[in-house]
């Protein structure tokens, strides 16, 4: 059995003006769909879209 993918979240929960979640760059979307997502949409978004994102956030 497989061990759960946790949420990013941070408690840091407030949308930035272009729609990410400033603790975890999510967006609303992401996060209302969380508990829905599979394994494999969970990991992608943890391993590539979330680091990417405050990559290009921060920058």
């Amino acid at each position: 059995m497989s061990t759960p993918i946790l949420t990013p979240c941070i408690g840091i929960c407030s949308l930035d003006a272009t729609g990410f979640c400033e603790g975890c760059f999510r967006t609303g979307d992401e996060i209302a769909r969380w508990s829905l997502m599979g394994d494999a949409e969970r990991q992608r978004l943890t391993d590539e879209v979330l680091p990417e994102r405050e990559s290009r956030l921060a920058g």
